[in-house]
């Protein structure tokens, strides 16, 4: 299927590493040219070098998203680069461990604007561009804020906080034509998950029990899998689709848990 999106301008946030670089690799493909913003900038031209010695295209703009001004700098240079925005994915963030317990007003203020501050910021400065491309609107989320996980408010707070902007930017804009919706994530293997995963005491262990609890396959979700469902989201092929939350998930969060034993 052409999903029509060559030429498309699309911004990804943490697109050089993990479900980002896989977002970032299958819109190159898609004959987009995916931007990614992000703080490092030799990760960032790494993935711009490679989809570039594919034949395809790509630019990168550094930015620390954690920094309010940064955010409009970004959108500033992806239209002086460009002169259009087709297209936001708002993506970068990390789950950092900020409980109730143990947390304090500092790293909770701190975490939202890793997670969640920047990501109403990128399209508030991209929204006049936005607005003249009709273009789309596709937020990564996580499932903790359906399920909770245990001593990460702050990230399960920023998740609840993405998925309600997700429902109340889809009204907003309905009159400019502008979709927005966002994906779900629950067990997503990437680089982070690994390192996370060797952390633990059994890792081998620990990870075939995360994926004994996921219904399809028993298997994590691949980050080209989230990337396909991104694109498409992205593409005037779900032209009427807006204001959802997709669970790209294997069946993890909606799925009966006893399935894992069933099987």
């Amino acid at each position: 299927m052409d999903l029509h999106l060559q030429n498309k301008v699309i911004i990804v946030t943490g697109g050089a590493k993990g479900i980002g670089e896989g977002i970032v690799n299958v819109l190159a493909a898609e004959g987009a040219i995916p931007v990614i913003v992000g703080r490092n900038e030799a990760d960032n031209q790494k993935v711009v070098d490679e989809i570039k010695a594919a034949g395809q295209q790509a630019f990168q703009v550094v930015a620390e998203l954690t920094q309010p001004e940064e955010s409009e700098k970004a959108v500033q240079a992806v239209l002086q680069q460009y002169g259009r925005i087709d297209g936001v994915v708002n993506n970068a963030g990390v789950n950092d461990g900020v409980g109730l317990e143990t947390g304090t007003y500092d790293a909770f203020i701190a975490s939202l604007h890793k997670n969640l501050v920047h990501y109403y910021l990128m399209v508030h400065y991209a929204l006049p561009a936005l607005k003249e491309s009709k273009g789309a609107i596709v937020n990564i989320t996580s499932k903790t804020a359906d399920t909770g996980q245990g001593g990460t408010s702050a990230y399960a707070a920023a998740n609840g906080g993405r998925n309600a902007l997700t429902r109340e930017w889809a009204v907003e804009l309905l009159k400019y034509g502008i979709r927005v919706n966002a994906i779900v994530v629950a067990e997503c293997w990437t680089p982070l998950y690994e390192r996370w995963i060797k952390t633990l005491p059994n890792p081998d262990e620990k990870l075939a029990s995360i994926e004994a609890h996921i219904p399809l396959e028993n298997r994590m979700t691949t980050a080209e899998e989230i990337a396909n469902t991104t694109a498409f989201l992205l593409s005037d092929r779900s032209s009427h689709t807006t204001g959802q939350l997709l669970y790209v998930d294997g069946g993890y969060v909606h799925l009966d848990r006893a399935l894992a034993n069933a099987s």
